[in-house]
């Protein structure tokens, strides 16, 4: 249970151009940009449950390891793909982006890359 917990963003890196990069208009991308969001995860042995609360928008995926499910984008598409786990990673493609997600101790990093561009994000546990 080592994902499990409640994060507040710390840091990011590249915000701005991976959000352009992807579609999020400009407006939201301003809106967006200085919110400390706060992650929520709920894990059951293989079943995760992520809630991200950023100011007024949340977004929330479930998902079984090793299984296809639905997961929500930041621009709020639905894609079918498959999230694996190795150690203390989760990985997963969608539309071209490669996400991981990595428990360190009480911190969760999140890096989503997409082309030549690097987005990272860093959390620290507050419950």
């Amino acid at each position: 249970m080592a994902f499990a917990g409640k994060y507040q963003l710390q840091s990011q890196e590249n915000f701005e151009p991976f959000m352009k990069a992807i579609g999020l208009p400009d407006e939201l991308i301003e809106k967006g940009k200085d919110i400390k969001s706060i992650s929520e995860i709920e894990q059951n042995g293989d079943h995760f449950k992520v809630t991200v609360t950023t100011g007024t928008k949340v977004l929330v995926n479930s998902f079984t390891i090793g299984q296809e499910c639905e997961l929500e984008t930041l621009t709020g598409e639905k894609v079918k793909s498959v999230v694996h786990m190795n150690g203390n990673k989760l990985t997963v493609s969608l539309k071209g982006i490669e996400s991981v997600t990595e428990v360190s101790g009480d911190t969760i990093i999140n890096t989503m890359t997409l082309g030549p561009i690097v987005y990272k994000r860093v959390s620290k546990r507050i419950s």
